[in-house]
């Protein structure tokens, strides 16, 4: 029964098992997939994959064998062979008096709206306000102008799509690519291997020495105790605020909502600049300049213990990064902000650079600061795998 699909998944590098595809079949002859297309894709793989990071790859082997069946829920083909070449126009050719009407709609009712276009839409349109279509002002579609909507084919432009419709659901779950809360916090885990046993009483089950015991012990149950873990990591963290890493704003604070929520620290503290650290830093990532603090406090009062991380995109106007006499949030500062850097660097010998964006390669002026900075500090991208690397730099001094 379809045992092609069984060998399909194992080429693509998902790890079933020969009992889990058993499992399977078992499942179907009970009808747990209720008869339904979407039900056996959804039980095929709450069944055969293991980790969300599998997603996407079950997803593009699922859509590879099944390729000839009909997707009633899916975006209809014609639709997307209509947007494949956006119809452009220049930005000033847009009625922006009506694409400003846009930013009142909620994400609600745009969805709903695109449910009904879809029931109604029998032909390409390009230019408009209504249909999905490309370069017009509609909240569907691609290469247009709209302060929201749904990008619907095409490539992201001005990055105002709330939604991308008609892609695979899957792709920010793999390893190699953007993180949600939840991913943020079980990378986070792996800071437990700074927690050190403290003097107290045996009284936390271990569980490695109870097996092994047991086994020399002729099979008869010895159980282990050991003393208990205290957790001794101390973290700070410094996240860029505000100007090109914004379209990272909820990346980033996906990340500090996930080292807030953590368990694994015995401190934490936050502070938030601008592109670069100057002789200021500041409280909250709105940047007033009444909640900001002098710079050579933290490096006077937090001590080398701390492990730093550093969240930004690394990209800047080069004076800003390597010039003094610069201003910025209502602070003048003489001294370069590398400097600045590079004092964090001889504090701390556990530091780390999180960067949500990869280099630019279409200017080398907006590449020089983020090589600049990457000569600097470990860079790593804020990735699962990228994360991981980065914990794994902060357990050992450079």
């Amino acid at each position: 029964m379809f045992s092609s699909f069984f060998y399909l998944l194992r080429k693509r590098g998902l790890a079933v098992s020969f009992n889990e595809w058993i499992t399977l079949l078992e499942a179907l002859q009970k009808g747990l997939h209720q008869s339904s297309f979407t039900g056996f894709y959804y039980l095929c793989r709450a069944i055969l994959v293991k980790s969300e990071a599998d997603f996407d790859r079950f997803d593009g082997a699922f859509l590879e064998y099944f390729k000839d069946v009909e997707f009633t829920q899916e975006l209809p083909k014609e639709l997307l062979e209509w947007l494949e070449n956006p119809k452009d126009k220049p930005k000033d050719k847009f009625d922006l008096d009506r694409a400003a009407e846009n930013a009142y709609l909620s994400s609600e009712e745009i969805q709903k709206m695109l449910l009904e276009r879809l029931e109604e839409q029998k032909e390409e349109h390009n230019g408009g306000s209504y249909w999905i279509g490309t370069g017009g002002v509609s909240v569907f579609g691609n290469s247009g102008y709209s302060p929201k909507g749904i990008r619907v084919g095409g490539v992201s432009r001005y990055k105002s799509a709330f939604q991308v419709a008609g892609e695979r659901h899957f792709r920010d779950f793999r390893n190699d690519n953007t993180l949600d809360t939840r991913q943020f916090q079980m990378a986070f885990r792996k800071l437990r291997q700074f927690s050190s046993r403290i003097d107290a009483p045996k009284t936390e089950f271990d569980i490695d020495n109870t097996i092994k015991e047991t086994s020399n012990n002729a099979g008869n149950l010895k159980i282990v105790y050991q003393k208990p873990r205290k957790n001794t990591v101390k973290v700070l963290l410094l996240m860029d605020s505000g100007g090109s890493v914004e379209y990272y704003s909820r990346l980033c604070s996906a990340l500090f909502q996930s080292v807030s929520k953590s368990k694994h620290f015995k401190d934490l503290k936050v502070y938030y600049f601008h592109n670069s650290i100057y002789s200021k830093v500041y409280t909250e990532p709105n940047l007033r300049l009444k909640t900001a603090i002098d710079t050579n406090w933290i490096l006077q009062n937090i001590s080398s213990e701390y492990k730093v991380i550093l969240v930004g995109d690394a990209m800047m106007e080069p004076s800003e990064l390597l010039s003094g006499s610069y201003y910025s949030y209502g602070v003048r500062d003489e001294t370069p902000g590398i400097e600045w850097f590079e004092r964090f660097k001889q504090k701390y010998p556990h530091i780390v650079w999180l960067n949500p964006a990869k280099r630019p390669q279409w200017s080398k002026y907006w590449s020089h600061t983020y090589d600049v900075l990457a000569d600097v500090f470990p860079m790593y991208p804020l990735s699962v795998e990228g994360l991981e690397a980065a914990l794994k730099k902060l357990l050992v001094s450079r």
